[in-house]
């Protein structure tokens, strides 16, 4: 098992979560199923584990006759969550936990083309469904490419990059990984921080093919309705696009989002707080883990617990 096959944060996520003898919890990103087996080694509990990607699921069937009648695997985006768990009876939860990102087996086999260190397809997709990563470079127009790139990866040269893509295909589509990696590494000045050039280029395609902040927006909300009473939600970011939708959701339903002027008038619209932010800053990895585990190195988990109030409507803000 290399280090990125080892679950970040395994204690700190327990902690968090507080699993108890007799709960239900979703673990909504199974992947290998590191923290779907923390939690049932650690109470007599019930765990229902999502994943979007088919190959997780029939991997995780080795582990059914391990936790008999305790552990059910659902295949689905955690997006949907509500509507997985109520197609088996399932209909509150005691916690929650998502664990973002690309796993390991998906970044380690080279013909799911997450990933550049091998050669493979430019594919991208979680599901095995819907446009590839390929299909984006080769027909989108240069600026809303650019833009993409931007946004997604935070790429401050993505104008560049953006236009050497443009001028390959038109020689010849992009079609590989590798191809694509050496593009953008030839259009980018080289970086001192040793991250690969075309690092947030990958990274920016990949959140797009899989429509992953929209899918996380989603599963927040999609928790907040399903969580019991005192139930919790964990959640661990290895980005600042993901952290900062975390922490911004937490920190509106915890009622600590910015308040209006005080010199506008009292609407009497605040509503309740449905969840109690239990770390305002985020937990990071120790020092130790990172040096055993450099996947954790950008990780950060942040912890609410649902209050009694009514869900807030889906058409709020997160």
């Amino acid at each position: 098992m290399s280090a990125l096959h080892i679950p970040v944060m395994p204690a700190e996520m327990l902690d968090a979560l507080d699993p108890r003898d007799g709960g239900a919890y979703l673990d909504g990103t199974f992947g290998l199923g590191g923290y779907s087996q923390a939690i049932l080694d650690a109470a007599d509990c019930t765990v229902w584990a999502l994943d979007c990607d088919p190959e997780a699921i029939a991997r995780g069937r080795a582990l059914l006759d391990t936790y008999a009648g305790r552990l059910t695997l659902l295949e689905g985006r955690f997006g949907a969550m509500i509507a997985l768990l109520q197609s088996v009876g399932v209909d509150r939860l005691d916690g929650v936990v998502l664990d973002l990102g690309v796993s390991s087996p998906q970044l380690d086999n080279a013909a799911r083309g997450f990933s550049f260190r091998g050669d493979g397809p430019l594919d991208m997709r979680m599901t095995r469904e819907g446009p590839t990563a390929a299909d984006i470079v080769n027909t989108l127009d240069e600026k809303p490419l650019a833009d993409l790139i931007r946004q997604l990866g935070e790429e401050r040269y993505a104008r560049r990059v953006a236009r050497a893509i443009v001028a390959a295909r038109a020689e010849k589509p992009i079609g590989s990984t590798l191809q694509l990696a050496k593009l953008v590494r030839d259009a980018l000045p080289r970086a001192k921080d040793g991250i690969d050039p075309a690092t947030r280029t990958f990274m920016a395609l990949r959140i797009h093919v899989n429509d992953e902040l929209g899918e996380l927006e989603r599963g927040l909300a999609a928790a907040e309705r399903i969580l019991r009473p005192g139930g919790r939600l964990v959640v661990v970011c290895f980005h600042s696009l993901e952290d900062r939708r975390v922490k911004n959701f937490l920190r509106t339903r915890g009622g600590q989002a910015p308040r209006a002027s005080r010199h506008m008038p009292d609407t009497g619209e605040e509503r309740p707080a449905s969840f109690q932010v239990v770390h305002r800053r985020g937990v990071v990895p120790s020092a130790k883990e990172v040096a055993t585990n450099p996947r954790a190195r950008s990780a950060r988990l942040r912890t609410a617990i649902r209050t009694d109030a009514p869900s807030w409507p889906l058409e709020d803000a997160a």
